[in-house]
């Protein structure tokens, strides 16, 4: 597995980085070249590598993306059901943090007087401060959101005697980020480039970076929407005078290519030749407009189908029926397997080598100002047009207006918070980790099963449920445990940090500062 061998490449890695340069300063050294990786390289290295770590069939597929409930097993469904592979979830733990060092570096290449002018060569210095804070705000954004609690402000100083770095509150991490992606957005000159090469995400556009900057600015606001009164509000006035996202055309997605550096998603199934998942009943009966009629839950557009179902998946036999989701792994019958999409034998478009993986939409954009604005209707609108846009756009497929506009049409009747989270939900297909997050800030789509609900029924006529193997308090998980190896290499610090969990363990339902799901209720309000 990737992730195995990957861990002891970065740990090789930060070793030779970390060796004194002192002892090597008159041995085999080439005056006419420099002797650090060019900053761009390095900003592309560490561009790939936490997409390729994201957006995976590891952390994705057998976390978020089943956490969201778009995805479910076919074989083996206890990561399905809250059993987290431990050596897994240390090896992510490390890498994310290793490439929070590499965007540092570039930060530091750009900021040192003696290595800034060769840094410049490459582009605008503050441009490339700029683009390297706004992917790291969105990868710590990633670790915190699935952590909670986790070393922020002492990361990356060694040089000050900082080898074991505490446990920052969510909330300071959060206040440091937005923080962050303000200068970010102010120091950026968008008459200059940000890279020359090495940018896949906006080949070294500074102006794309800006909106990206203000864009990712509301996200984070938003999720702080019911803990800190009218603040949110406020930092989403300043990204918009600032500038968000326009248009489909700055949205932020990495582009892979179709080889040799082709996505992972297609890489787990295709390199690695493994048919683990498909997508689930509750994701797909959404798609459809099909009320879940097993556990009573109602429709917001029944019989409405949407244009995206076929982007997203391949039918079976003519049909989209779903996997049944988070029941035993004894009860995943080949009859269940056989009625659901098979995406290795018939891939979709997000299993193209090079699927454009998608780290925030113009859509979502659109999404968070019509909630910032009391759920606005012209907002919402232009969300649910350009997503269906973009997706088959994507996919090559051909939209007709009248398509677009019949659809838009029946999911507008009634614009409210279900229905802007749901359609938040469909645009972030596959960008998992945003779905759990808005899942558990807001507690929609209403569709998706909790633990003990009926997922399907057996032969027999026996209800199948949803059942974990972790305790979640009843809800979607809240969480991913700390990883084992903390408790030994951070000792201290872990403790201190598990110790402010519910009930001082190290569990998977104590909420984020910003989940107020069990304490106002299943869908709590904006402050």
């Amino acid at each position: 597995m990737k992730i195995k061998i990957y861990k002891y490449l970065f740990a090789f890695t930060i070793a030779l980085l970390s060796f004194s340069c002192q002892d090597l300063e008159n041995v085999n050294t080439d005056p006419n070249n420099p002797a650090k990786v060019p900053s761009n390289m390095l900003f592309g290295g560490a561009q790939k590598k936490i997409m390729d770590y994201v957006y995976d069939v590891w952390f994705s597929g057998r976390q978020s993306l089943v956490y969201a409930q778009y995805w479910g097993q076919r074989n083996y469904t206890e990561e399905d059901r809250y059993q987290i592979r431990e050596s897994v979830n240390n090896s992510y733990f490390n890498v994310f943090y290793t490439l929070i060092h590499n965007l540092d570096e570039v930060i530091e290449l750009n900021t040192n007087p003696e290595t800034a002018p060769i840094s410049a060569v490459y582009g605008n210095n503050n441009n490339q401060i700029a683009a390297a804070k706004v992917l790291k705000v969105w990868l710590y954004s990633v670790i915190t959101d699935t952590w909670g609690n986790v070393p922020y402000v002492e990361v990356g100083k060694l040089e000050d005697g900082l080898y074991y770095p505490k446990y920052d509150d969510q909330k300071t991490i959060y206040d440091e980020l937005i923080k962050e992606l303000t200068e970010a957005a102010d120091m950026i000159d968008e008459s200059e480039i940000a890279f020359v090469g090495g940018d896949r995400i906006y080949a070294g556009d500074a102006s794309k970076w800006k909106k990206f900057a203000n864009s990712l600015k509301i996200r984070l606001a938003l999720h702080t929407s019911k803990v800190t009164g009218s603040k949110w509000k406020d930092y989403i006035a300043e990204a918009l005078a600032s500038g968000v996202f326009e248009s489909n055309d700055d949205v932020a997605a990495y582009h892979y290519s179709t080889s040799p550096e082709h996505c992972y998603f297609y890489e787990g199934f295709f390199v690695e030749a493994r048919n683990d998942f498909t997508l689930t009943r509750s994701f797909i009966d959404i798609l459809k407009g099909q009320p879940d009629t097993l556990n009573s839950k109602s429709h917001p557009w029944t019989a409405v189908v949407d244009p995206r179902l076929s982007i997203y998946t391949t039918p079976r036999n003519g049909q989209y029926i779903g996997i049944p989701y988070g029941i035993p792994s004894s009860n995943m019958t080949a009859a269940f397997r056989n009625l659901a999409p098979n995406i290795y034998s018939a891939p979709p478009l997000v299993l193209t080598p090079d699927f454009p993986v998608p780290l925030l939409t113009y859509a979502e954009v659109q999404f968070i100002i019509s909630e910032y604005n009391g759920f606005s209707a012209p907002e919402y609108v232009e969300g649910v047009t350009a997503s269906l846009e973009y997706w088959a756009g994507l996919d090559g497929v051909a939209l007709s207006q009248s398509d677009v506009d019949d659809y838009v049409d029946a999911v507008s009747q009634s614009v409210d918070a279900e229905a802007v989270a749901l359609q938040k939900y469909i645009d972030l297909y596959m960008n998992g980790m945003e779905a759990w997050t808005e899942i558990r800030r807001t507690g929609y789509p209403e569709q998706l099963l909790l633990p003990n609900e009926i997922s399907t029924k057996s032969a027999a006529g026996a209800n199948l449920l949803f059942t974990t193997l972790s305790d979640t308090k009843g809800l979607i998980v809240a969480r991913v445990k700390y990883p084992t190896n903390e408790s030994t290499l951070n000792k201290a610090n872990f403790e201190e940090a598990v110790s402010k969990l519910e009930d001082g363990t190290n569990n998977y339902y104590t909420p984020m500062f910003w989940d107020k799901r069990r304490t106002e209720g299943q869908h709590p309000v904006n402050k």
